[in-house]
């Protein structure tokens, strides 16, 4: 089955889209002429053009109003230039050596024409083709140098653009040059030339998108190829070489510091040294001047001036800007309805239109009714008038006889059917709709479904299965065609309801007896059929036209047209709804007229086969659309003798379009001389609704023509009518489109709100009262009320009489004379900052900018997408497979300056799609709505996006401005006015707990050891795992003691250490590293534990272990001999300088020799060890942990967990640093209990490791790590029966602790309890802890007190620094979990991080903790003080009587006294962090955290894998992780800018896409963003796509 936007071969059943395969303008078809002298006669005529053109007039002699535009004129001039000069310089054949090729060669080389402009074939391969078509026949004195030629080409002037193929002769006689004419509205080509030129001045420079070269290789189909794996440079930011672009697996998780940033590592190193050269980059980066550019392009002033900003009271949602005091205003006298003329009232008209069909086709049996085409252009079969009456007989028989039985027949009278029959059978499908009429049901003519999933198929389902439709009319044909299933039947297309299918070809239908009559009654309001319309949302509704308005619209038509008997009709359109349906299938029938249907598919391969079918039948009438005339122009040449007399009227039926002025100007003046009356063109308006709203009527010969209506565009957005006067750039040129239809009353209404009748000068939507439309959409009265029975009101509200009227859809106004002028539709109404702008004129605009190089003239899509509160313009065209990147955003970026300019609108959004991608209707024009959907879900698919909401929202909130003066006492003062409490908090007293146990006498952690090593020498401490669950390895307290003592004999003896010195520890996770620690301990060094290089990946690991070991005067590693092997080894090497490492001892094989004395040090005091940790904004920062501090911290582990030697843990953390260290090396020896140690690393092989160990040893109490939570939520998601029947049970978790170093991550822990809640998983098991590098455990659930409470907050009130606690689905919301209880002994306060006074509990401020466990200071090189007192000896700075000492945890958060009580009996106060002030992002004056904003973006798109924000020069850039195809990189951009505006109200400045584990992530879990903030600006990351949002 063809995928969705593919482009689909012809099939014989139907019309091929003419949208999408309309000629380019530069086909010209095959050549005819063989006359040399015609040659001559044409340069000739060519060059009086041009001086005429040079002298600036250029008159097409139709009287006084029609002199050509000046842009028409220039572009003859240019084009004549173009293509003559080309033919001269020899890179053509000359036209008469063309006009001399053999007819096949011809053919073939038209062929290749349409191919070129279907975008079948590239232009390069075009090239090849044509020159070697044409290689025989062109004379060696043609054959220039190549490199010449190439020049030549280079320097062809830009406006013959049209020519980029072949400058066939033809195209320097047509009046349009460079531009179609379809989309000439007079926004003419130098309106938009001037206004490029006034940008240019400006010389801004947009800086163009940045986009990996494997990425979107233009391709017509929708699958990209994978790109290879490209040798790049090794790339830092990620853990595997660059070739990971395909794996979606992160890679290990691994710290990097961001280079050489190290907390203290000397005086005055601190984070924003590095940014602060160059704007923050190194000067040679790709990235930094193209976000320069953008940084450039921003400066410019927006467009609205600063009076429309308005102040966001951040309570209070946005509001929308005020309107301009100066916008025009509608100034006339409220309207009176305009009345048609009256109906006339001829004797013989048929009581109904059946009866008209009885009436011929039994007295006039012989006369044609419709002629139908063969693919060629030639008439195959001719209905008469007979035959039509004895078909549809039989099939009204038929239906109503013989497709049941006689007790249940399938169809009764009134029944809907639906019409199913392809573009090129207008017979086929006239027989059905007259046999349906005969047989009293209502046909619903609908198109041929092609696939399973039609651009709008699921909607004509929809429409199918209101009206009740179960019976489908098809042809055999067409029934062949349809898609089938493997057993042959039709396939159930998307939506639809079931149907019955019925073939209608004669040989089928049964012959009705001669006494069976049909019952034709007098037309009255009984719906006779059903015709779909298409809304602007997309959703199809079916108009339901009554027998008596069909019959009255025929009549009406029939006066207005001046239809009389035997005149033949050429009908172009589309015969199965609007005018192709009501002149040639109604009309013709009712004044027995003679229809010729051309079917799309003819138009294709001959564009002038209508005006060669009006010229053989001499037809009278001939119906059409711009774009018919504008084919017949390109292609004229071929038929010089064709003669246009006979035509008394040209129905010109999208008459009503802004650019079909220009249309029908052109075609009169080239058709002309073939006999086209000037008064012959009759554009007229027509919908769905109202049906024909006007028409101009066929003119008298010789009197003068009708005025031209030249407005300004500016008037029009504000729905207002004023004559052009100021800027001939911003005009837009519309005619009428003649008056009132006979019989019928016209109003104009404003087009929102109540039905008010508008003033003479005001712009509104056309409604019509006549008994000739529509009377209500099928089986929706709410929506019928609103638009088939509108009653006008007058300016104080009271209904204009009580005739109701009808909604057309149009928008226009009625001029001078009642002629009735059309400005749009309310389909194509963009309603931007209070202002209507019309879809079709920016269309045009569009295409006024040089774009035949760039995109298709016919498949660009206009509309607007709601964000932040107003709607934004978004267009979207397909791209020619030949654009070039750089012709691609030239055009985009003009574009957008040139719709700048004249509409005074931005657009927000401009996207290239690849060709024949866009979704198509029938007719193969751009499915809009479906467009658009594609466009907000995300799949669209662009090759190339351009960004503008710099440019465009210009409703944000005012910037927050800081109170500069409000001191901390000021605050306090307020607070306790407001009656607010002082924000502190603390755990249990550590004085008052009684504890009886031994452990308290020894002030030391290694003293505590040694005891344990005699008091219960075989209790096991330790147990370590392997990935299938078996215990490896394990330590009784006298292994332990006796391995510390020979690892601290080896130092002694091999490192001669002295007491003090520093010793990293490079182990894996285990006991190996437990007993290093302690040998430490025992010798009086100072451990320092550091994770192991990844072995797969020593460029990125080695040099974090380099610059601890440097940092922290290291003078000797402890290591096994694996490692020590690794660390001197080649690869390593690369990486850093291996000769320079200090001493290396492996522990592997030790002497079983023990120390003479064991150290112990003078006083607690002392440094215990060293903790080394990259925090999240990628700085390295060592603390210093005293002897004192580890004792306070394993003890308030103890009481808050209630550890004792009985209990056994289970811990499945990295163990190097915080509070992973200390649970994986101290508190066991210090509690006594047993810690069975699960190393991370040993999940990814088994993932049921951790919790079937859990289930195994019936643990009470777990730690993990959020990395181990998520693989196991992920990896394990769909495995809980296998869990189930391994017998894994949890209900034994009593806590489930998560231990991190920041906010809460909620939406992990639920999914967790849910997923595991089946096998026993309690979800109050489940919680946090908080710690940070002054104090690695500050909070801890614990076995004892309340369950972690959750609050909503208020997301808007956050930014400003303020808690507001809101509920739950409260717009803006942000849910908080506590992060733990706080431990005993701890006291935290809420700090303004600025003044450093205590804030209130409404407040977000810093959090600062005092307690005996936080470390004793930074370990500096220099010692430097300054660093650690503001760390970690802080005072406030009021309100403090005691002067406590506090440690600044560098985390903001707020306390909340809840209604829990706490174990002491008082009322229970949580602490709740939000986010790590240094990741806080300062934009507009508020506080954004980066997880906020993230977790926005990730939501929007599945292949989202994760997402990182950081700021630039106060520009918010945003990088996703693409899990996705790579043609989904581009459909991110969009979601990203939306969804960014819309929930945080910050404009995206950059969008970077890239692949998969790019995001650098630390072993806790932590996102690294300004690591990969400092990997994008120096150019690393590969990106598949950069976008800069302008």
């Amino acid at each position: 089955m063809p995928s969705r936007g593919r482009h689909r071969p012809a099939s014989p059943q139907r019309a091929l889209p003419a949208e999408a395969e309309r000629p380019r303008p530069g086909w010209a078809g095959p050549p005819r002429s063989r006359d040399p002298r015609s040659w001559r006669r044409r340069r000739r005529r060519q060059q009086r053009r041009r001086s005429a053109a040079g002298a600036g007039s250029c008159s097409r002699g139709v009287g006084p109003r029609q002199s050509v535009p000046p842009s028409a004129a220039s572009l003859v001039f240019r084009s004549v230039a173009g293509g003559a000069g080309m033919a001269e310089r020899g890179l053509e054949p000359a036209p008469a050596a063309v006009a001399a090729l053999p007819p096949e060669v011809r053919a073939q080389l038209a062929e290749l024409e349409l191919e070129l402009s279907e975008g079948d074939i590239t232009q390069k391969g075009y090239e090849k083709k044509r020159s070697k078509l044409l290689s025989p026949y062109i004379p060696q004195t043609q054959e220039a140098d190549p490199a010449v030629q190439k020049e030549h080409r280079n320097q062809t002037p830009a406006p013959s653009a049209a020519q980029t193929s072949a400058p066939s002769k033809y195209h320097r006689t047509r009046s349009g040059g460079a531009r179609d004419e379809r989309y000439r509205s007079d926004i003419h080509t130098e309106a938009v030339q001037a206004a490029l030129a006034k940008h240019k001045e400006q010389k801004m420079a947009l800086p163009m998108p940045t986009k990996r070269r494997s990425t979107f290789v233009q391709s017509p189909a929708d699958a990209c190829t994978p790109p290879e794996n490209f040798s790049a440079p090794p790339d830092v930011t990620t853990t595997t070489s660059s070739s990971s672009s395909s794996s979606s697996i992160r890679p290990a998780n691994i710290d990097l510091p961001a280079s050489g940033i190290v907390k203290g590592m000397h005086k005055g190193s601190n984070r924003s040294s590095l940014m602060d050269t160059a704007d923050g980059v190194p000067v040679n980066s790709r990235v930094s001047t193209k976000i320069q550019q953008l940084l450039n392009t921003l400066k410019r002033p927006k467009r609205p001036p600063l009076k429309e900003f308005f102040v966001d009271d951040s309570e209070e949602i946005v509001e929308v800007p005020q309107p301009d005091p100066n916008q025009p205003k509608p100034e006339g006298r409220q309207m009176t309805p305009v009345k048609g003329e009256p109906l006339g009232v001829i004797c013989n008209w048929p009581p109904a239109l059946e009866s008209a069909l009885q009436r011929w086709g039994t007295t006039q049996a012989k006369c044609p009714c419709l002629t139908a085409l063969d693919v060629t252009g030639k008439p195959v079969y001719t209905l008469t008038y007979g035959k039509l009456w004895s078909r549809s007989l039989k099939l009204a028989y038929t239906l109503l006889n013989k497709l049941g039985t006689k007790n249940e027949p399938v169809l009764k009278p009134g029944d809907r059917v639906a019409l199913v029959y392809p573009n090129n059978d207008p017979v086929m499908f006239m027989v059905a709709f007259y046999g349906c009429l005969l047989a009293e049901v209502i046909p619903v003519p609908i198109e041929v479904p092609l696939t399973r999933k039609d651009a709008g198929g699921q909607q004509i389902g929809f429409l199918l299965g209101s009206c009740g439709v179960a019976l489908a009319l098809t042809s055999e044909v067409c029934l062949k065609g349809l898609p089938k299933t493997q057993n042959g039947e039709i396939v159930q297309f998307k939506g639809w309801p079931r149907l019955k299918w019925v073939v209608t070809d004669s040989k089928y239908l049964s012959k009705p007896p001669k006494d069976w009559q049909p019952h034709i009654s007098p037309a009255g309001t009984e719906p006779a059929y059903i015709e779909y319309k298409t809304s602007k949302e997309g959703s199809v509704m079916g108009v339901t036209v009554s027998r008596l308005a069909m019959l009255s619209h025929c009549q009406a038509l029939s006066q207005a047209c001046n239809y009389s008997e035997g005149e033949t009709v050429v009908n172009v359109l589309d015969f199965k709804k609007d005018a192709g349906l009501w002149h040639g299938m109604f009309a013709n029938v009712m004044n027995k007229m003679h229809t010729i249907s051309v079917p799309y598919s003819v138009m294709k391969t001959c564009p002038l086969s209508w005006v060669q079918r009006v010229h053989a039948h001499k037809a009278k009438v001939a119906l059409v659309k711009c774009r018919d005339l504008h084919w017949a122009m390109m292609a004229h040449r071929d038929q010089r003798d064709v003669s246009l007399s006979s035509l008394r009227m040209l129905i010109v039926t999208d008459g009503a379009n802004p650019w079909s002025v220009s249309s029908c100007d052109a075609f009169l003046s080239l058709f002309q001389s073939h006999g086209l009356k000037p008064e012959a063109i009759c554009p007229c308006a027509t919908s769905a609704e109202a049906m024909t709203v006007a028409i101009r009527r066929p003119g008298v010969p010789g009197a003068p023509l009708p005025g031209r209506a030249i407005l300004s565009m500016n008037g029009l957005s504000y729905g207002v009518i004023r004559v052009n006067t100021e800027d001939k750039n911003s005009a837009l040129t519309v005619q009428d489109v003649g008056h009132v239809m006979p019989g019928g009353m016209m109003c104009i209404v404003r087009p929102d709100g109540p039905p008010q009748l508008c003033k003479t000068d005001e712009i509104g939507e056309i409604c019509v009262s006549s008994r000739t439309g529509g009377m209500m959409y099928f089986g929706l009265a709410g929506v019928t009320k609103n638009t088939f029975e509108v009653i006008p009101v007058n300016s104080t509200g009271s209904p204009v009489g009580d005739v109701p009227f009808i909604r057309s859809g149009l928008l226009g106004f009625v001029g001078p004379g009642s002629l009735v002028f059309v400005v749009g539709k309310m389909d194509g109404l963009l309603m931007v900052s209070g202002r209507r702008h019309n879809a079709d004129d920016i269309v045009a605009t569009g295409l006024a900018v040089e774009s035949i190089k760039t995109v298709y003239r016919g498949r660009i899509a206009v509309f607007s997408v709601s964000v932040f509160y107003d709607e934004r313009i978004v267009v979207v065209a397909e791209q020619r497979p030949d654009a070039s990147e750089e012709d691609s955003f030239q055009w985009m970026s003009r574009v957008l300056q040139a719709i700048d300019s004249i509409h005074q609108v931005g657009v927000y959004c401009l996207a290239l799609v690849p060709a024949n991608t866009l979704p198509k209707t029938p007719l193969g024009g751009i499915h809009i709505s479906q467009t658009k959907q594609l466009f907000l879900e995300g799949s669209l698919h662009p090759c190339n996006i351009l960004m503008c909401p710099h440019t465009c929202v210009t409703n944000l909130p005012k910037p927050r401005q800081k109170q500069p003066g409000v001191g901390p006492a000021s605050v306090m003062v307020g607070n306790l006015v407001a009656g607010k409490r002082i924000a502190q908090a603390a755990g249990r007293d550590l004085g008052q707990i009684e504890e009886n146990d031994l452990v308290r006498k020894h002030q030391f952690l290694a003293e505590i050891l040694q005891w344990r090593a005699q008091a219960t020498p075989d209790h096991v401490l330790f147990m370590l795992l392997n990935a299938k669950g078996t215990p490896v390895c394990t330590a009784s307290c006298l292994q332990l003691h006796k391995r510390a003592e020979r690892i601290a004999s080896v130092l002694g003896d091999k490192g001669h250490l002295n007491a003090g010195d520093n010793v990293v520890l490079l182990y894996p996770p285990g006991i190996e590293l437990i007993a290093a620690f302690y040998g430490c301990l025992y010798a009086g060094c100072i451990p320092v534990t550091v994770r192991p290089p990844h072995a797969q990946n020593l460029t990125a690991t080695l040099p974090t272990v380099r610059m601890i070991v440097d940092v922290s005067k290291a003078v000797c590693i402890l290591t096994t001999q694996t490692l020590m092997r690794l660390l001197r080894s080649r690869e390593a090497a690369a990486a850093v300088d291996v000769k320079t490492w200090p001493t290396i001892i492996d522990t592997d094989d030790l002497p079983r020799k023990r120390l003479p004395q064991l150290y112990k040090p003078p006083t607690p005091e002392m440094l215990a060890y060293l903790d080394f940790s990259v925090s999240t904004t990628g700085m390295l920062t060592g603390v210093k942990m005293s002897h004192c501090a580890v004792n306070a911290l394993c003890r308030a582990i103890k009481l808050q967990c209630e550890l004792y030697s009985s209990r056994q843990i289970a811990i499945c953390l990295d163990p190097y640093c915080g509070l992973g260290f200390a649970l994986w090396c101290l508190c066991s020896v210090y509690s006594g209990h047993q810690s069975i140690l699960i190393p991370p690393m040993e999940l990814e092989n088994n993932l049921f490791l951790w919790l079937s160990t859990v289930n195994q040893y019936k643990i009470r109490d777990t730690f993990c790590s959020y990395s181990v939570m998520e693989l196991c939520t992920k990896g394990l998601g769909n495995q809980v029966e296998v869990l189930k029947t391994r017998g894994i049970n949890l209900s034994c978790i009593r806590t489930c602790v998560v231990v991190a170093e920041e906010r809460p991550r909620i939406a992990l822990q639920l999914s967790f309890s849910k997923l595991f809640k089946d096998i026993g998983l309690s979800p109050r098991a489940v919680s946090t802890t908080f710690g940070s590098r002054v104090n690695v455990a500050i909070c801890l659930q614990g076995t004892s007190g309340p369950d972690p409470t959750t609050v909503y907050v208020d997301l808007k009130s956050l930014r400003h620094d303020r808690v507001r606690l809101v509920e739950r689905g409260a717009p803006q919301s942000l849910l908080l979990s506590e992060s733990g209880k706080i431990l005993p002994g701890v006291k935290v306060v809420i700090v303004n991080p600025e003044t450093k006074g205590p804030v209130g509990d409404s407040h977000l401020g810093e959090i600062w903790v005092n307690s005996p466990h936080t470390a004793s200071g930074y370990y500096t090189i220099y010692d430097s003080e300054t660093l650690q007192a503001d760390h970690f000896n802080t005072r406030l700075s009021f309100g403090d009587a005691a002067q406590t000492l506090w440690a600044r945890t560098g985390y903001l958060g707020f306390v909340r006294r809840t209604e829990l009580t706490a174990a002491t009996g008082e009322r229970h106060d949580a602490l709740y962090v939000v986010g790590a002030l240094d990741e806080t992002l300062e934009l507009r004056g508020l506080r954004y955290h980066p997880i906020d904003i993230e977790t926005s973006v990730s939501r929007i798109h599945r292949s989202i894998a994760e997402c990182a924000v950081f700021t630039w020069t106060n520009l918010l850039v945003v990088v996703v992780e693409l899990c996705g195809s790579e043609q989904e990189a581009l459909d991110l951009v969009p979601l990203v800018t939306n969804v960014v505006l819309e929930e945080h109200y910050l404009i995206v400045g950059v969008v970077v896409v890239v692949d998969p584990g790019v995001i650098p992530i630390n072993s806790r879990g932590e996102k690294q963003r300004m690591h990969l903030r400092d990997s994008f600006l120096a150019d690393q990351l590969d990106p598949i796509y950069v976008a800069y949002n302008m």
